[in-house]
């Protein structure tokens, strides 16, 4: 499967995994985990993007504790339907990109968001589009959350890309997060592992 095929298979998806499925369950304890860390690290003045935004559960609880410059990339052309009747606010009021992170990246000003997360997003990059990592990097002006599934111990000391099919269909990728972001110069300043995902935090050099 090349990443093509994993693009148009979210940009298609319905049922699970789908922007009304997450809108169905909205926010969680990864929301208020990402709401901790944006706290801490950057305040709600911040300007914030998610990657990967879905019908926008984890934005909306940014938003509906006082963040207000919000941003989100997603594939899936559903999404804004669904984040429209859910969350009308952060609809009107939040930026909102939809097409692939690759395709939107290279777009953003260096620096231009406080801070930038991802809650099981980055695993399913086609490892041909590993290059976003350093874009990453270079649109973050302060914080990156990554809250991924790093697969078992073993997978996290791998060099490369894990794979595994979830239901049989589209592809996740385990990967060594701290590597990959430390290796680009970003301080790890937070990790803690959870029953499926790890969340981690790293800091640019400036900050």
């Amino acid at each position: 499967m090349d990443s093509n095929e994993v693009r148009r298979q979210w940009a298609e998806r319905s049922g699970e995994y789908s922007p009304g499925y997450y809108a169905h369950y909205g926010p969680d304890e990864t929301s208020e985990a990402i709401l901790d860390l944006l706290d801490q690290f950057v305040g709600r003045d911040a300007t914030v993007l998610e990657l990967g935004c879905s019908s926008g559960r984890h934005l909306w609880h940014l938003y509906d504790h006082g963040f207000e410059t919000l941003a989100g990339i997603e594939v899936n052309d559903d999404a804004m339907d669904v984040l429209a009747e859910n969350h009308p606010e952060l609809a009107d009021e939040g930026t909102f990109y939809i097409d692939a992170i690759e395709n939107v990246v290279g777009e953003f000003d260096d620096g231009q968001f406080d801070a930038v997360y991802s809650v099981e997003t980055l695993q399913h990059l086609h490892p041909d589009a590993e290059w976003v990592y350093e874009e990453l990097v270079r649109i973050t002006d302060d914080l990156l959350v990554t809250v991924e599934n790093e697969g078992g111990s073993e997978a996290s000391e791998s060099s490369e890309a894990d794979v595994n099919y979830v239901n049989d269909e589209f592809p996740l990728y385990y990967r060594n997060w701290n590597r990959i972001f430390t290796d680009l110069g970003l301080d790890e300043v937070a990790a803690e592992s959870g029953k499926r995902d790890t969340i981690r935090a790293f800091r640019t050099a400036e900050s």
